[in-house]
């Protein structure tokens, strides 16, 4: 994104709305409305909506900056008309477009918003609105849930279905993490797609099911390593939530406590080795310190699996003394094969992790000057 030509009003307001969001709105691309090409006065915004994205171009004008701007849909959603309009095109009831102030750098986060919380009600519209009868009982059994977001797809080259993501678990998870530094709030949720059938069905299959997470929350809990529970016959989404739910907030528990375990690890480290250069003092999945061998200096980087101590961390080693020809340090490949167990207590791991090295290191050390006498 080129700023400089981005007229300073529009660029304000666009900036305030993704750094604002709770939603992780993105800008897919920027152009000029006018001919010759002038200042950047139009982009389309990727918004977060049913665990997928829908693109909305907004359309400024960069001659009449003042003027608030027009935003258009998606072809899928020709039928989308967020705002009523009474005669003569005059807006029937007060929103973000007719209450425009284009000096408030708010205003276009707070349409934003409104329009997306429209369409929530539209698309909600749409699939209660299908003649699927299965579908109003799974519907009807999860309307008590908050923050169920829906989707009805269709068109000419693919089936009809309708998407669900149903939000799970009540717990805070960014609350759960001690210095957690998570700019959004952390979420899971299940994404249910039931393909549409316009007959009665005396024994319908299951919807597709998948586990999908905020991209952060990898680095505490794995949605890729966790198995859902099967989806019984003749089973609703009511009865399959709160197995789910509980599976995952147990597997989430010991994730958290997981963390001390790593923690306590790293501290014992610090026994053989030294105070750590480097660690990540919130989920205690990296360290590195600094060893020597007589006058062979290098740094030894660990990396803490999330099933840790059930499996072994892996360990690379730098050379602070040997470059390769660009300047960049020479590395040890990914070093697994040492002795571990799960059984022992942090301090055996970390001794017997430094005999290991003792050894080691002297390998590193020759394969460091071998790569030197190639260079020359």
């Amino acid at each position: 994104m080129t700023v400089d030509t981005i007229p300073p009003i529009i660029l304000t307001q666009l900036n305030y709305l993704l750094t604002h969001s709770p939603y992780s709105i993105k800008v897919e691309q920027m152009w000029s409305g006018s001919k010759p090409p002038g200042f950047l006065d139009r982009f389309t915004l990727l918004i977060p909506f049913c665990l997928d994205y829908i693109k909305w171009d907004v359309i400024y004008n960069a001659q009449f900056p003042l003027l608030p701007p027009d935003v258009i849909f998606g072809p899928e959603d020709e039928s989308f008309r967020p705002y009523p309009v009474g005669r003569e095109g005059e807006l029937v009831a007060k929103n973000s477009l007719s209450d425009w102030n284009c000096k408030d750098p708010t205003r276009l986060l707070s349409l934003i918003h409104e329009l997306r919380s429209l369409y929530m009600a539209y698309q909600k519209k749409r699939v209660g609105e299908v003649d699927d009868e299965r579908l109003k009982f799974e519907i009807n059994t999860m309307y008590s849930r908050e923050g169920i977001e829906m989707y009805m797809s269709s068109g000419v080259d693919k089936p009809e279905e309708v998407k669900f993501a149903v939000p799970l678990l009540e717990m805070d998870l960014n609350k759960m993490v001690a210095g957690s530094t998570w700019r959004h709030q952390q979420k899971i949720y299940l994404q249910v797609i039931y393909p549409v059938s316009r007959k009665y069905l005396a024994m319908a299959s299951a919807p597709r099911l998948k586990l999908i997470s905020s991209p952060e929350l990898k680095a505490l809990f794995s949605i890729d390593e966790f198995r859902l529970p099967s989806w019984l016959e003749g089973m609703c989404m009511a009865e399959y939530l709160p197995t789910l739910e509980e599976m995952l907030e147990s597997q989430i528990r010991d994730a958290v406590s997981s963390i001390e375990v790593r923690r306590k690890f790293i501290t014992a480290l610090a026994i053989p080795f030294g105070r750590p250069v480097e660690a990540d003092p919130v989920f205690c999945r990296k360290a590195t310190f600094l060893a020597c061998s007589g006058v062979f200096t290098f740094l030894v980087h660990f990396t803490l699996p999330l099933q840790f101590p059930r499996q072994q961390p892996a360990l690379m080693l730098q050379s602070s003394q040997h470059f390769h020809s660009g300047n960049a340090p020479i590395k040890s490949a990914i070093l697994q094969d040492y002795p571990w167990s799960p059984r022992w207590d942090a301090a055996q791991m970390a001794e017997r992790i430094f005999d290991y090295l003792v050894d080691e290191c002297l390998n590193f050390k020759k394969h460091c000057n071998e790569v030197l006498v190639q260079q020359r």
